[in-house]
């Protein structure tokens, strides 16, 4: 192995590579035109196959074990849905004063998003945390999140936010919780073999996440991205995702630590709590907003996913030697 990627052991995280790629792509040779239809076809039916996947390998059993622990997951989801939704609307404000309202409006949308899955688990696992508590808490948080997000985010992003009626309505059921629910109907019959293919599994969630980054850029790109933010609004805007994500840690820690948790379940609720899932916000984000809007708005998303990657790895490690009380 590379003496970098010991170092660094964010950079072996494929996802790194896709989501630049994606957007990079988008800066060189957007989807336009006849191609943006295309593109936005390929995307939805993408994310539809990737929630019937996700339906199939979440075990059902997982999930009842989640409904029956409250003292660790009624309070996750009250932090993940609540206190990290008001942390976003706090720093939307802020963004606001230098920020185009779009972006400024991603903040929200990025509070409101359900936790991450597999990079939760893995940082929680390298900690030395809770695994098990890890891997069902954030399962179950995604869950919540296909029907919490888009509402949440309507009710506190104001007038800004998307419209989340009937149409809206109608495409989140279609898109996202009509395959997990078959998913879950018939994964009796294909677990064993997702299992088995783990692998081929998670290229499946990155290419999707990489074509609705990509369609959601490409929009952007067509409408001037590139000249409407200025390098002070991009410095502006990684300063204030970064305090984000700082102010996410210190709070999630703190809240572990007054629930009176162990120290694995206190560090499970560390990454579950404070991370941020870019498979279920990019998605959504493609079904919710036009393309010209969607770029915008989940650029704060893609650049908090990226730091917490970053900044995951040398707190997991510490939080492993016992660094960090």
């Amino acid at each position: 192995m590379p003496r970098i990627l010991q170092h660094l052991p964010f950079l072996r995280d494929p996802m790194i590579a896709v989501l630049v790629i994606a957007t990079a792509l988008a800066l060189v040779l957007p989807a336009a035109g006849d191609a943006r239809s295309s593109a936005t076809l390929a995307s939805n039916l993408g994310i539809f196959v990737l929630f019937l996947v996700n339906g199939m390998r979440i075990r059902r059993s997982e999930i009842a074990r989640g409904f029956a622990n409250w003292r660790y997951f009624g309070p996750l989801m009250i932090f993940v849905f609540g206190a990290m939704a008001l942390l976003g609307s706090g720093f939307a404000m802020l963004a606001g004063a230098v920020l185009p309202p779009l972006v400024a409006l991603g903040f929200v949308f990025l509070g409101c998003l359900p936790s991450t899955v597999q990079s939760a688990t893995s940082y929680t696992s390298l900690a030395e945390g809770n695994v098990a508590l890890a891997v069902v808490g954030a399962a179950l948080i995604n869950i919540a999140g296909v029907a919490i997000s888009a509402p949440l985010f309507a009710l506190a992003g104001g007038v800004g936010a998307a419209d989340i009626g009937g149409e809206a309505i109608i495409r989140i059921g279609l898109i996202l919780v009509l395959p997990f629910a078959i998913g879950q109907a018939v994964q009796d019959r294909f677990i064993d073999r997702l299992i088995a293919h783990k692998a081929t599994a998670a290229w499946l969630d990155r290419s999707v996440i990489g074509i609705a980054v990509y369609v959601a850029f490409s929009g952007a790109v067509e409408q001037g991205l590139g000249t409407m933010l200025s390098g002070f609004d991009w410095a502006a805007l990684v300063v204030l995702v970064l305090a984000m994500l700082a102010a996410a840690l210190a709070a999630a820690w703190g809240t572990g630590g007054l629930l009176g948790l162990p120290r694995g379940d206190r560090i499970a609720f560390l990454f579950a709590g404070s991370q941020k899932s870019v498979a279920v916000g990019a998605p959504l984000a493609a079904i919710l907003f036009p393309p010209a809007s969607a770029g915008f708005v989940i650029a704060p998303l893609l650049l908090y996913h990226l730091a917490q990657l970053v900044l995951a790895a040398p707190l997991a490690m510490r939080l492993a030697r016992g660094g960090v009380r």
